[in-house]
């Protein structure tokens, strides 16, 4: 008898760690592009170029010149994106110098294709703050500054009325010096 309650006990516990061990379902995945309106998408190809200089990190320190095109808001997404930009080899190396990146979007696709190219090893400061973090401490600095400073509380005053009967023509206030 204490054997059969043995083994049944045994039984349930495995039968309740059993679930346990099992892992969750994956989450459902979202389809971005899905969800994206293409009427706000542009209809036509575009082109930016960046020509970036990188530190020893292969952090992007500066954009140093670039070329827009007619969009201004894929102008500035795409040189957002240049600044936070790590560029590496594929095996993790870091090389600073000067470096051309490219993005090409394709309406058709509605996808951007971004190249990046060496343009001249070295001849950059390898220890350069990455402009990324640059940003950061800026940010930082003005937040600090912005969470420490004393809150004023406005009285509310009653808004001035202006009886427009009373306000004197335009001829009258031409001829008025100024001040």
């Amino acid at each position: 008898m204490r054997i059969v309650l043995l083994s049944l006990a045994l039984l349930v516990a495995t039968a309740a760690a059993a679930p346990a061990a099992t892992p969750a379902p994956a989450p459902k995945r979202i389809n971005v592009e899905a969800l994206q309106p293409r009427s706000l998408l542009p209809k036509k190809p575009l082109h930016t170029e960046f020509v970036v200089e990188v530190n020893k990190y292969g952090q992007v320190t500066r954009v140093r010149s670039g070329k827009a095109s007619s969009d201004a808001a894929y102008n500035s997404h795409t040189y957002g994106n240049a600044l936070q930009m790590f560029i590496r080899t594929d095996d993790g190396r870091a090389i600073s110098g000067l470096y051309r990146v490219t993005y090409d979007y394709n309406p058709k696709t509605a996808r951007i294709r971004r190249n990046v190219t060496i343009v001249r090893a070295g001849g950059t400061d390898p220890n350069a703050i990455g402009a990324a973090n640059a940003m950061m401490a800026v940010a930082r600095k003005y937040g600090q500054k912005a969470k420490n400073a004393p809150t004023v509380q406005a009285t509310p005053v009653p808004l001035m009325t202006i009886n427009p009967k009373r306000l004197p023509d335009l001829p009258q206030v031409m001829k008025t010096p100024a001040p």
